[in-house]
């Protein structure tokens, strides 16, 4: 019965993802979940058995508790139409409660004093993946998956383009480097040839073992980096994140364009356009948050009330 089950959920993870859902961590979870009935000796799934395997570890946050339940819930209902069998746990059990994060804007400096850290690295070449990792997520405004997922064919120095295939709901989209960005990219690119252990990798950032990045080790990497650097929290929900530098590059270019005089409605549907949002009300939700961002646009509005009849 588990290998049905294991081939339940190849089946289930495609078919969402042919509706151009990501799923890495609700696979890595549903596959711990089998394993969690494997080890129980269970066939189908519980709604006892599914609260059981959410409530771990023990010492959990009820959100991460909700979260895994959720994750199992989609998977359960999926089985339930196959076999009455499987039991589909409610809503109701483990509920999450959304905590949106306040984002941490980091400036200029913080950015620089977060590579600078990166020098603490153990090799070279690590040091200097994870200083070049931060340094265009911070130009960029990339999301994290997407910088990890290039490979060396997506960035094309000569002309300073780089290819994003893996956007989100599986949109491509290109963006154009600055001169700055392409010279720190051609620097990485010499040391990675020159130190990288030879494998058969297609990715342009790689590891000490020559290997493409994981998502969990650069997250690791980066809070210790945090720590190094002196960022602090400045609140309990706002907290220094690698996702944050998305946050930040938008802020940074409303703020540049409300200064320069420019068009800030214009600019915003762009950066839309840039960041790979699907609605452009997604790009609005990196906007909030921001004294500086709002005392720039509250100075635009008094100018442009002030000039009327």
């Amino acid at each position: 019965m588990t290998g049905q089950l294991r081939n339940a959920l190849a089946d289930y993870l495609a078919l969402r993802r042919a509706l151009g859902y990501r799923l890495d961590r609700p696979e890595k979870l549903l596959t711990q979940f089998l394993a969690h009935l494997e080890c129980t000796g269970q066939d189908v799934v519980t709604v006892r058995g599914a609260v059981e395997w959410a409530q771990l570890p023990r010492n959990g946050a009820p959100n991460w508790w909700g979260y895994r339940l959720s994750v199992v819930r989609g998977f359960a209902t999926y089985l339930h139409a196959l076999d009455p069998d499987h039991e589909v746990p409610a809503a109701e059990l483990l509920p999450q409660r959304p905590q949106r994060a306040t984002p941490y804007l980091y400036s200029q400096a913080d950015i620089a004093a977060l590579m600078a850290a990166a020098s603490s690295l153990r090799t070279p070449l690590r040091r200097a993946t994870v200083a070049t990792l931060i340094g265009l997520l911070a130009v960029t405004g990339m999301r994290v998956g997407e910088a990890i997922a290039l490979d060396r064919a997506d960035i094309d120095l000569a002309s300073g383009r780089l290819l994003v295939r893996y956007g989100q709901f599986g949109k491509t989209r290109e963006l154009w480097l600055h001169p700055t960005t392409v010279g720190a990219l051609k620097r990485y690119q010499r040391l990675r040839d020159r130190a990288a252990p030879p494998t058969d990798t297609a990715a342009f950032f790689v590891s000490a073992a020559g290997t493409r990045l994981l998502y969990c080790n650069v997250h690791n990497t980066f809070h210790r980096l945090v720590k190094l650097a002196g960022l602090t929290p400045r609140s309990t929900s706002c907290r220094p994140r690698i996702h944050d530098l998305r946050h930040s590059f938008t802020v940074h270019a409303m703020i540049d364009a409300y200064t320069a005089g420019q068009d800030g409605q214009i600019r915003l549907t762009l950066l839309s356009t840039w960041l790979g949002h699907v609605d452009p009300a997604n790009t609005y939700g990196y906007l909030s948050a921001s004294p500086e961002l709002m005392t720039v646009a509250g100075q635009r509005l008094e100018a442009h009330l002030a000039g009327r009849p």
